[in-house]
């Protein structure tokens, strides 16, 4: 992984002295906080319903176990314990108090890490798939391409101030697990006569707008990626709508312009500053590559992980839903849930994360990874030692076998915590997890995907859920509304929007009735929910929702 070099650490530094100033001067009252607000949005402080909320950056969701205790040590003195990991492949501190904002920051910069950049009109952090380096599916690693475009982008004179937000994802497999068409750009490593390249996506975003990304380029040859994401940027730069913070999403560029318009003017742009590139980015990424060699695997026997599942059930279970194939004969990807049933999905203790560190330190070699899901990936772990890290995560509430089911959900803060929520999110998240449990369904359902947003802002994703829950405030009263078939993955869609919405009492029930109706509409136990609402369409999962429209039309 990347390591700080000494312009990085001096250039932390700096700003953090910088923002230490600022702190002072709104603490005393010579800023304002509507003055204080870009400012702090700049280094990823967001005032939340009852506190500061202090955004980390976690570039491509990768850090060490050091980074991981140090955020332990972070939610343990200056929060309340814990910490929130967003879809972003973020970490939020929830109750920050200003005074020690500074400190926080001069800790992170400590470990390598910063909250630069995780908010503002800016490009965003840049995320990544979370098993990169590791899957056995994979083309090659895309992090050192992600870390390439973070130093670019990082206080980029030209891109400060963009019309919105700019968000940026990066996958080398095929199969995406990123969700690279719902970003600003979204690159997917592809092949062309031997040569590694990325078909670039353009437009995606969710939110009040949902839209899926469009291909502006099916090839473009590694050595031209940044000055064409630099073309594509300054295209959006100069005729991204300004006038209304709603429409100024690239997507809407890409909708009013129109695709063959838009790529047009990339291209131009990008014939125009082709030449100003000399190469040093490629030089530059050279050495970066070096940062991310994969660590030395080892060949060992893996009866220890034989035997135990073998001969204990709960381990079975959870390597048949928490662990992925790895690259590398004898090791397996482990994916930590963070979603214990009736837990709120995201958040993990100071000392699970310390546990975490210490699993990555002495198992891992070094690497924890977090998902746009809300978990925490292990990437490489040898199956014999397997067991071991079983028990150690089982310990402290972290070895739940979910990851893939029903209650692997994603959800936003929501009006737990959020200024912008209309609904609650945790609560609902909880509730479906808990009622399926209970059921003792999860199993037999199997892949699922339900995504929670407590606004219209789609923080949790509803949109690309296989049941998407979009929460609303209706003249002072919680209702959610509910979409079906959407998809986040390479065969990505937009959920339906089924029908009206529900009480927050009414939710639970829903999602039990479409679940039902899945399970006995279905071709068989391996066509999944996905599968079986492609396959029979929306008529018969609406019926289940609203039954009292079917008795009455009969």
């Amino acid at each position: 992984m990347y390591r700080y070099t000494e312009f990085d650490e001096a250039f932390i530094r700096q700003r953090n002295a910088q923002f230490r100033a600022q702190v002072e001067r709104r603490i005393s009252g010579a800023l304002t906080e509507e003055e204080f607000r870009p400012l702090r949005l700049m280094n990823g402080l967001y005032l939340q319903l009852h506190a500061y909320m202090l955004r980390v950056a976690i570039p491509y969701g990768t850090l060490n176990g050091a980074q991981m205790r140090q955020l332990a040590m972070i939610a343990q003195r200056w929060d309340k314990g814990y910490g929130h990991f967003t879809t972003r492949q973020n970490i939020q501190f929830n109750w920050s108090k200003l005074g020690d904002v500074p400190d926080i920051l001069d800790a992170l910069g400590e470990v390598g890490m910063h909250a630069i950049q995780t908010s503002g009109n800016c490009v965003r952090n840049v995320t990544a798939d979370h098993f990169a380096g590791a899957a056995a599916d994979e083309i090659a690693d895309p992090r050192p391409v992600a870390e390439l475009l973070r130093q670019w982008s990082t206080d980029h004179p030209e891109f400060q101030f963009l019309p919105r937000k700019f968000k940026v994802a990066v996958t080398g497999s095929p199969n995406d697990r990123a969700v690279t068409r719902a970003h600003d750009i979204g690159l997917r490593m592809v092949e062309q006569d031997g040569q590694p390249g990325f078909e670039v996506i353009v437009g995606g975003g969710l939110g009040r707008t949902p839209l899926l990304g469009m291909v502006v380029r099916d090839f473009l040859p590694r050595a031209e990626l940044l000055p064409y994401v630099e073309a594509i940027l300054s295209t959006y730069n100069s005729f991204g709508r300004r006038d209304n913070k709603y429409k100024a999403r690239i997507k809407i560029t890409l909708h009013e312009l129109g695709l063959e318009d838009l790529r047009a003017r990339i291209e131009a742009r990008f014939a125009e500053i082709r030449a100003e590139w000399s190469g040093v980015d490629q030089e530059i990424l050279a050495r970066i590559e070096q940062d991310f060699a994969p660590p030395a695997f080892r060949d060992a026997p893996v009866d220890a992980y034989t035997r135990a599942r073998a001969a204990d059930p709960v381990f079975r279970a959870w390597a048949d839903t928490n662990l992925d194939e790895h690259r590398a004969p004898g090791y397996a990807i482990v994916t930590i849930s963070t979603k214990a049933h009736g837990a709120t999905p995201g958040d993990a203790t100071a000392e699970q994360m310390r546990v975490m560190a210490d699993l990555a330190e002495q198992y891992g070699h070094d690497e924890l990874r977090i998902s746009h899901e809300q978990n925490v990936i292990l990437p490489h772990v040898h199956k014999s030692d397997l067991p071991a890290v079983h028990a150690a995560l089982k310990a402290v509430g972290l070895a739940t076998a979910n990851v893939g089911l029903i209650s692997d959900i994603i959800a936003c803060p929501g009006m737990d915590y959020c200024a912008l929520a209309t609904a609650r999110s945790i609560p609902v998240a909880q509730e479906i997890a808990q009622r399926f449990e209970a059921l003792g369904l999860e199993q037999e359902i199997g892949a699922m995907k339900i995504k929670i947003s407590g606004c219209i802002n789609a923080c949790g994703h509803h949109h690309v859920g296989h049941i998407g829950i979009l929460g609303l405030d209706k003249a002072g009263v919680e209702s959610y509304q509910i979409t079906l078939g959407g998809d986040g993955t390479q065969t990505a869609a937009i959920g339906e929007r089924a029908g009206p919405g529900f009480a927050y009492d009414e939710i639970v029930p829903a999602v039990e009735r479409l679940v039902s109706a899945y399970l006995a509409g279905r071709a068989g136990p391996g066509e999944s929910f996905l599968q079986a609402y492609r396959r029979l369409g929306a008529a018969p999962f609406k019926a289940a929702l609203y039954p009292e429209e079917k008795a009455h039309a009969a």
